[in-house]
Protein backbone atom coordinates (compact mmCIF):
# COMPACT_ATOMS: atom_id res chain seq x y z
CA UNK A 1 0.00 0.00 0.00
CA UNK A 2 1.45 3.62 -0.92
CA UNK A 3 2.17 6.05 1.56
CA UNK A 4 -0.93 8.15 2.82
CA UNK A 5 -0.06 12.06 2.17
CA UNK A 6 0.54 14.23 5.50
CA UNK A 7 -2.56 15.34 6.95
CA UNK A 8 -1.58 17.53 10.28
CA UNK A 9 -4.95 17.75 11.40
CA UNK A 10 -5.62 14.00 11.40
CA UNK A 11 -4.27 13.39 15.12
CA UNK A 12 -7.92 13.67 16.57
CA UNK A 13 -9.29 10.93 13.81
CA UNK A 14 -6.54 8.22 14.60
CA UNK A 15 -6.91 9.28 18.60
CA UNK A 16 -10.73 8.06 18.15
CA UNK A 17 -11.54 4.86 20.08
CA UNK A 18 -14.05 3.57 17.44
CA UNK A 19 -10.47 3.85 14.98
CA UNK A 20 -8.51 1.17 16.28
CA UNK A 21 -4.36 1.05 15.37
CA UNK A 22 -3.79 -1.25 12.16
CA UNK A 23 -2.54 -4.25 12.81
CA UNK A 24 -0.20 -5.25 10.80
CA UNK A 25 -0.85 -8.85 10.48
CA UNK A 26 -4.17 -8.57 10.53
CA UNK A 27 -3.54 -7.06 6.74
CA UNK A 28 -0.53 -9.09 5.96
CA UNK A 29 -0.34 -9.87 2.59
CA UNK A 30 1.20 -13.15 1.55
CA UNK A 31 3.86 -13.05 -1.67
CA UNK A 32 3.65 -15.89 -3.42
CA UNK A 33 6.55 -15.28 -5.04
CA UNK A 34 8.66 -15.58 -2.21
CA UNK A 35 10.80 -18.86 -2.35
CA UNK A 36 9.47 -21.84 -0.09
CA UNK A 37 11.89 -20.82 2.94
CA UNK A 38 10.46 -17.20 2.92
CA UNK A 39 7.09 -18.33 2.66
CA UNK A 40 7.21 -20.35 5.37
CA UNK A 41 8.95 -17.80 7.26
CA UNK A 42 6.00 -15.44 6.48
CA UNK A 43 3.50 -18.15 7.60
CA UNK A 44 5.22 -18.95 10.90
CA UNK A 45 4.65 -15.28 11.83
CA UNK A 46 1.33 -15.28 11.44
CA UNK A 47 0.02 -16.53 15.12
CA UNK A 48 -2.23 -18.70 13.79
CA UNK A 49 -2.88 -20.95 17.48
CA UNK A 50 -6.35 -23.11 17.05
CA UNK A 51 -9.50 -21.16 16.47
CA UNK A 52 -7.80 -18.24 16.20
CA UNK A 53 -7.02 -18.98 12.33
CA UNK A 54 -9.06 -16.20 10.76
CA UNK A 55 -6.11 -13.75 10.03
CA UNK A 56 -3.64 -16.17 8.19
CA UNK A 57 -7.18 -17.50 6.29
CA UNK A 58 -7.59 -14.17 5.39
CA UNK A 59 -4.17 -14.01 4.15
CA UNK A 60 -4.39 -17.02 2.35
CA UNK A 61 -7.51 -16.42 1.14
CA UNK A 62 -6.30 -13.07 -1.00
CA UNK A 63 -3.08 -14.70 -2.18
CA UNK A 64 -4.91 -17.60 -3.71
CA UNK A 65 -8.39 -16.05 -4.70
CA UNK A 66 -5.30 -13.45 -6.87
CA UNK A 67 -4.67 -16.56 -8.92
CA UNK A 68 -6.74 -17.00 -12.11
CA UNK A 69 -6.13 -20.90 -12.95
CA UNK A 70 -8.37 -21.39 -9.28
CA UNK A 71 -11.26 -21.72 -8.16
CA UNK A 72 -11.38 -20.33 -4.30
CA UNK A 73 -14.21 -22.01 -1.95
CA UNK A 74 -14.19 -20.83 1.95
CA UNK A 75 -15.61 -22.51 4.55
CA UNK A 76 -15.19 -20.55 8.27
CA UNK A 77 -11.43 -20.76 7.98
CA UNK A 78 -10.58 -23.46 5.63
CA UNK A 79 -9.86 -23.09 1.82
CA UNK A 80 -10.00 -25.17 -1.06
CA UNK A 81 -8.79 -23.75 -4.39
CA UNK A 82 -9.15 -26.19 -6.95
CA UNK A 83 -8.02 -26.55 -11.03
CA UNK A 84 -10.31 -27.74 -13.28
CA UNK A 85 -8.43 -28.71 -16.68
CA UNK A 86 -10.65 -31.57 -17.67
CA UNK A 87 -7.36 -34.18 -16.65
CA UNK A 88 -7.68 -37.68 -16.25
CA UNK A 89 -7.05 -37.91 -12.52
CA UNK A 90 -7.08 -35.44 -9.57
CA UNK A 91 -5.38 -35.54 -6.78
CA UNK A 92 -6.08 -32.92 -3.19
CA UNK A 93 -2.66 -32.07 -1.72
CA UNK A 94 -3.96 -30.80 2.09
CA UNK A 95 -2.51 -29.09 4.99
CA UNK A 96 -3.54 -27.48 8.18
CA UNK A 97 -3.43 -24.10 9.16
CA UNK A 98 -3.43 -23.97 13.31
CA UNK A 99 -0.87 -24.75 15.50
CA UNK A 100 -0.80 -25.57 19.11
CA UNK A 101 -0.41 -22.48 21.93
CA UNK A 102 2.59 -20.08 21.72
CA UNK A 103 5.46 -21.44 23.74
CA UNK A 104 7.93 -18.64 23.29
CA UNK A 105 8.60 -20.25 20.13
CA UNK A 106 7.86 -16.52 17.59
CA UNK A 107 8.68 -14.80 15.51
CA UNK A 108 10.89 -17.53 13.24
CA UNK A 109 14.59 -17.58 13.04
CA UNK A 110 16.64 -18.91 10.56
CA UNK A 111 19.80 -20.52 11.60
CA UNK A 112 22.58 -22.80 10.30
CA UNK A 113 20.04 -24.29 7.31
CA UNK A 114 17.38 -24.83 10.04
CA UNK A 115 14.37 -22.53 10.28
CA UNK A 116 12.72 -22.68 13.88
CA UNK A 117 9.70 -21.39 15.11
CA UNK A 118 6.00 -22.32 16.35
CA UNK A 119 4.56 -24.08 13.04
CA UNK A 120 7.47 -24.49 11.10
CA UNK A 121 7.36 -28.53 11.26
CA UNK A 122 3.64 -29.13 12.14
CA UNK A 123 2.87 -27.95 9.68
CA UNK A 124 3.21 -24.28 7.63
CA UNK A 125 6.23 -25.62 6.44
CA UNK A 126 3.93 -27.69 3.92
CA UNK A 127 1.47 -25.17 3.66
CA UNK A 128 4.29 -23.35 2.00
CA UNK A 129 4.98 -25.78 -0.12
CA UNK A 130 0.99 -26.00 -1.20
CA UNK A 131 0.51 -22.51 -1.66
CA UNK A 132 3.82 -22.20 -4.10
CA UNK A 133 2.65 -25.26 -5.92
CA UNK A 134 -0.79 -22.52 -6.26
CA UNK A 135 1.05 -19.96 -7.58
CA UNK A 136 4.08 -21.71 -9.80
CA UNK A 137 1.76 -24.85 -11.54
CA UNK A 138 -0.89 -23.39 -12.97
CA UNK A 139 -1.15 -26.10 -15.93
CA UNK A 140 -0.88 -29.23 -14.01
CA UNK A 141 -0.66 -32.58 -15.58
CA UNK A 142 -3.04 -33.66 -12.68
CA UNK A 143 -6.07 -31.37 -11.39
CA UNK A 144 -5.09 -30.15 -8.14
CA UNK A 145 -7.40 -29.83 -5.24
CA UNK A 146 -5.45 -27.52 -2.54
CA UNK A 147 -7.06 -27.91 1.19
CA UNK A 148 -5.74 -25.44 3.68
CA UNK A 149 -7.90 -25.71 6.84
CA UNK A 150 -8.85 -24.87 10.31
CA UNK A 151 -8.41 -26.77 14.00
CA UNK A 152 -6.41 -29.89 13.60
CA UNK A 153 -4.66 -29.64 16.37
CA UNK A 154 -7.64 -29.71 19.02
CA UNK A 155 -10.88 -31.71 19.25
CA UNK A 156 -12.20 -33.63 16.06
CA UNK A 157 -15.33 -31.75 16.20
CA UNK A 158 -13.88 -28.53 14.98
CA UNK A 159 -11.82 -30.42 12.59
CA UNK A 160 -11.71 -28.48 9.22
CA UNK A 161 -11.07 -31.27 6.83
CA UNK A 162 -13.65 -33.08 9.14
CA UNK A 163 -16.47 -30.18 8.78
CA UNK A 164 -15.10 -29.84 4.53
CA UNK A 165 -16.31 -33.83 4.13
CA UNK A 166 -19.50 -33.39 6.01
CA UNK A 167 -20.98 -29.99 4.29
CA UNK A 168 -19.00 -30.49 0.99
CA UNK A 169 -17.65 -33.85 0.35
CA UNK A 170 -17.59 -33.47 -3.69
CA UNK A 171 -15.04 -30.64 -2.95
CA UNK A 172 -12.96 -33.87 -1.77
CA UNK A 173 -14.03 -36.17 -4.23
CA UNK A 174 -10.14 -37.28 -6.07
CA UNK A 175 -8.26 -40.23 -6.87
CA UNK A 176 -5.31 -39.71 -4.51
CA UNK A 177 -4.65 -37.64 -1.51
CA UNK A 178 -1.51 -35.91 -0.02
CA UNK A 179 -1.48 -34.85 3.41
CA UNK A 180 1.34 -32.70 4.33
CA UNK A 181 2.11 -33.76 7.42
CA UNK A 182 5.93 -33.93 8.54
CA UNK A 183 7.56 -36.90 7.89
CA UNK A 184 10.79 -36.11 7.09
CA UNK A 185 10.14 -35.11 2.96
CA UNK A 186 9.79 -38.77 2.65
CA UNK A 187 6.00 -40.69 2.09
CA UNK A 188 4.58 -42.17 5.16
CA UNK A 189 1.73 -44.63 4.28
CA UNK A 190 -1.76 -45.27 5.77
CA UNK A 191 -1.83 -44.71 9.70
CA UNK A 192 -2.88 -46.33 13.05
CA UNK A 193 -6.04 -46.16 14.62
CA UNK A 194 -6.27 -44.99 17.88
CA UNK A 195 -8.88 -45.84 20.69
CA UNK A 196 -8.80 -44.71 24.77
CA UNK A 197 -10.40 -46.67 27.34
CA UNK A 198 -11.63 -46.00 31.34
CA UNK A 199 -10.33 -49.69 32.54
CA UNK A 200 -12.36 -49.63 36.34
CA UNK A 201 -11.74 -51.69 39.58
CA UNK A 202 -13.84 -51.28 42.51
CA UNK A 203 -13.72 -51.83 46.04
CA UNK A 204 -15.52 -50.57 49.05
CA UNK A 205 -14.50 -47.85 51.51
CA UNK A 206 -13.01 -47.87 54.79
CA UNK A 207 -11.24 -45.74 57.05
CA UNK A 208 -7.48 -46.31 56.68
CA UNK A 209 -6.83 -47.55 60.03
CA UNK A 210 -9.59 -50.17 59.45
CA UNK A 211 -8.59 -50.93 56.13
CA UNK A 212 -9.50 -54.93 56.62
CA UNK A 213 -13.10 -53.57 56.48
CA UNK A 214 -12.76 -52.36 52.96
CA UNK A 215 -11.66 -53.14 49.44
CA UNK A 216 -9.10 -51.32 48.35
CA UNK A 217 -9.96 -50.09 44.62
CA UNK A 218 -6.35 -48.89 43.60
CA UNK A 219 -4.77 -52.54 44.85
CA UNK A 220 -7.00 -54.22 42.37
CA UNK A 221 -5.43 -52.08 39.74
CA UNK A 222 -2.45 -54.12 40.25
CA UNK A 223 -3.59 -56.53 37.83
CA UNK A 224 -4.67 -54.39 35.15
CA UNK A 225 -1.27 -52.59 35.09
CA UNK A 226 0.38 -56.51 35.13
CA UNK A 227 -1.55 -57.05 31.74
CA UNK A 228 0.13 -53.82 30.40
CA UNK A 229 3.47 -54.54 31.16
CA UNK A 230 3.58 -58.44 29.45
CA UNK A 231 1.57 -57.00 26.57
CA UNK A 232 3.46 -58.01 23.45
CA UNK A 233 2.62 -56.09 20.49
CA UNK A 234 1.34 -57.44 17.52
CA UNK A 235 3.61 -56.56 14.03
CA UNK A 236 1.58 -57.01 11.03
CA UNK A 237 2.54 -56.21 7.19
CA UNK A 238 0.28 -54.24 5.70
CA UNK A 239 1.34 -53.54 1.78
CA UNK A 240 5.06 -54.41 2.43
CA UNK A 241 5.12 -51.65 5.57
CA UNK A 242 5.32 -53.03 8.97
CA UNK A 243 3.15 -51.84 11.67
CA UNK A 244 3.58 -51.96 15.01
CA UNK A 245 0.77 -51.73 17.82
CA UNK A 246 1.18 -50.30 21.05
CA UNK A 247 -1.01 -50.88 24.37
CA UNK A 248 -0.99 -48.12 26.93
CA UNK A 249 -1.48 -46.76 30.27
CA UNK A 250 -1.59 -43.41 30.29
CA UNK A 251 -3.36 -42.26 33.07
CA UNK A 252 -4.97 -43.25 36.60
CA UNK A 253 -6.99 -42.01 39.03
CA UNK A 254 -8.60 -42.75 42.01
CA UNK A 255 -8.68 -41.60 46.00
CA UNK A 256 -11.11 -40.64 48.49
CA UNK A 257 -8.70 -38.67 50.85
CA UNK A 258 -5.75 -39.46 52.66
CA UNK A 259 -7.03 -41.80 55.44
CA UNK A 260 -10.12 -43.41 53.51
CA UNK A 261 -9.75 -46.81 51.42
CA UNK A 262 -10.73 -46.03 47.84
CA UNK A 263 -13.50 -47.74 46.80
CA UNK A 264 -12.71 -47.26 43.05
CA UNK A 265 -9.91 -46.69 40.89
CA UNK A 266 -9.74 -46.44 36.68
CA UNK A 267 -6.11 -46.65 34.71
CA UNK A 268 -6.65 -44.88 31.34
CA UNK A 269 -5.72 -46.85 28.65
CA UNK A 270 -4.88 -46.06 24.85
CA UNK A 271 -4.59 -48.46 21.99
CA UNK A 272 -2.70 -47.69 18.87
CA UNK A 273 -3.89 -50.20 16.08
CA UNK A 274 -2.44 -51.23 12.48
CA UNK A 275 -4.59 -50.04 9.95
CA UNK A 276 -6.14 -53.51 8.99
CA UNK A 277 -7.96 -53.67 12.26
CA UNK A 278 -11.59 -51.92 12.13
CA UNK A 279 -12.56 -49.52 15.38
CA UNK A 280 -14.75 -52.78 16.62
CA UNK A 281 -11.88 -55.30 15.94
CA UNK A 282 -9.81 -52.87 18.61
CA UNK A 283 -12.19 -52.39 20.59
CA UNK A 284 -13.30 -56.09 20.65
CA UNK A 285 -9.31 -56.72 21.55
CA UNK A 286 -8.84 -54.71 24.52
CA UNK A 287 -12.10 -55.81 26.25
CA UNK A 288 -11.12 -59.02 26.20
CA UNK A 289 -7.52 -58.04 26.59
CA UNK A 290 -9.19 -56.90 30.03
CA UNK A 291 -11.60 -59.77 30.74
CA UNK A 292 -12.90 -59.36 34.30
CA UNK A 293 -13.01 -55.86 34.48
CA UNK A 294 -15.01 -52.95 33.59
CA UNK A 295 -13.85 -51.50 30.14
CA UNK A 296 -15.67 -48.18 29.02
CA UNK A 297 -14.85 -47.06 25.52
CA UNK A 298 -14.02 -42.99 26.13
CA UNK A 299 -12.67 -42.09 22.66
CA UNK A 300 -11.93 -44.01 19.22
CA UNK A 301 -10.65 -42.95 15.43
CA UNK A 302 -10.43 -45.50 12.50
CA UNK A 303 -6.81 -46.28 10.94
CA UNK A 304 -5.94 -45.39 7.00
CA UNK A 305 -4.57 -48.90 5.02
CA UNK A 306 -1.54 -47.42 3.14
CA UNK A 307 -3.60 -47.99 -0.30
CA UNK A 308 0.09 -48.94 -2.32
CA UNK A 309 -1.01 -51.19 -4.67
CA UNK A 310 -3.11 -48.22 -6.29
CA UNK A 311 -1.82 -46.88 -9.82
CA UNK A 312 -1.84 -43.05 -8.42
CA UNK A 313 0.22 -44.21 -5.10
CA UNK A 314 2.27 -46.07 -6.84
CA UNK A 315 3.19 -43.42 -9.15
CA UNK A 316 3.81 -40.49 -6.20
CA UNK A 317 5.70 -43.01 -4.43
CA UNK A 318 8.34 -43.69 -7.30
CA UNK A 319 8.02 -39.93 -8.34
CA UNK A 320 9.57 -39.54 -4.76
CA UNK A 321 12.38 -41.83 -4.49
CA UNK A 322 10.36 -45.24 -3.86
CA UNK A 323 10.75 -45.43 -0.41
CA UNK A 324 7.69 -45.54 1.98
CA UNK A 325 7.64 -46.07 5.84
CA UNK A 326 4.73 -46.69 7.94
CA UNK A 327 2.81 -44.11 9.39
CA UNK A 328 3.20 -44.58 13.47
CA UNK A 329 0.24 -42.29 15.01
CA UNK A 330 -3.02 -41.04 13.56
CA UNK A 331 -3.02 -38.64 11.13
CA UNK A 332 -5.95 -37.20 8.52
CA UNK A 333 -5.15 -39.54 6.11
CA UNK A 334 -7.84 -41.57 8.12
CA UNK A 335 -10.08 -39.38 6.65
CA UNK A 336 -9.46 -39.42 3.24
CA UNK A 337 -9.42 -43.25 3.73
CA UNK A 338 -13.15 -43.31 4.72
CA UNK A 339 -14.12 -41.02 1.69
CA UNK A 340 -12.63 -43.90 -0.17
CA UNK A 341 -9.69 -41.77 -1.59
CA UNK A 342 -6.21 -43.40 -0.89
CA UNK A 343 -3.79 -40.96 1.15
CA UNK A 344 -0.50 -40.68 2.03
CA UNK A 345 1.59 -38.55 4.29
CA UNK A 346 4.28 -36.68 2.59
CA UNK A 347 5.46 -33.00 4.36
CA UNK A 348 8.65 -31.52 5.69
CA UNK A 349 10.49 -31.69 8.86
CA UNK A 350 10.92 -34.55 11.69
CA UNK A 351 7.50 -35.05 13.39
CA UNK A 352 9.78 -35.39 16.63
CA UNK A 353 10.06 -32.07 16.75
CA UNK A 354 5.78 -30.91 16.48
CA UNK A 355 4.72 -29.48 19.22
CA UNK A 356 7.84 -28.75 21.19
CA UNK A 357 9.36 -25.39 22.21
CA UNK A 358 12.55 -25.60 19.98
CA UNK A 359 9.99 -26.68 16.51
CA UNK A 360 12.03 -26.40 13.64
CA UNK A 361 12.16 -27.60 9.76
CA UNK A 362 15.24 -28.35 7.53
CA UNK A 363 15.59 -25.85 4.78
CA UNK A 364 16.78 -28.92 2.67
CA UNK A 365 13.41 -30.46 4.03
CA UNK A 366 11.25 -27.33 2.47
CA UNK A 367 13.19 -27.65 -0.93
CA UNK A 368 13.01 -31.41 -1.40
CA UNK A 369 9.42 -31.39 -0.91
CA UNK A 370 8.43 -28.22 -3.10
CA UNK A 371 10.73 -29.82 -5.99
CA UNK A 372 9.61 -33.34 -5.85
CA UNK A 373 6.37 -32.52 -5.88
CA UNK A 374 6.81 -29.88 -8.97
CA UNK A 375 8.58 -32.46 -10.71
CA UNK A 376 5.28 -35.11 -9.97
CA UNK A 377 2.82 -32.41 -11.46
CA UNK A 378 5.18 -31.05 -14.35
CA UNK A 379 5.85 -34.23 -15.78
CA UNK A 380 4.22 -36.36 -18.70
CA UNK A 381 0.83 -36.36 -18.54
Amino acid sequence: MPDQPDHPDRSDQTDRPDQPAPDPIRDVELDLGLDVVSLTRRLVDIESVSHHEQRIADAVERALSALPHLTVVRRGNTLVARTDLGRGERVVVAGHLDTVPVNDNLPSRLEDGVLHGLGSCDMKGGDAVILRLAATVPEPNRDLTLVLYEAEEVEAVHNGLRKLSESDPGLLEADFAILMEPSNASVEAGCQGTLRVDVRTRGERAHSARSWRGVNAIHAAGEVLARLAAYEARRPEIDGLTYREGLNAVGIRGGVAGNVVPDECVVEVNFRFAPDRSEADALAFVTDFFDGFEVELTDSAPGALPGLHLPAARAFVEAVGGEVAPKFGWTDVALFSRLGVPAVNFGPGDPLYAHKQDEQVPVADLVRCEEQLRAWLEGER
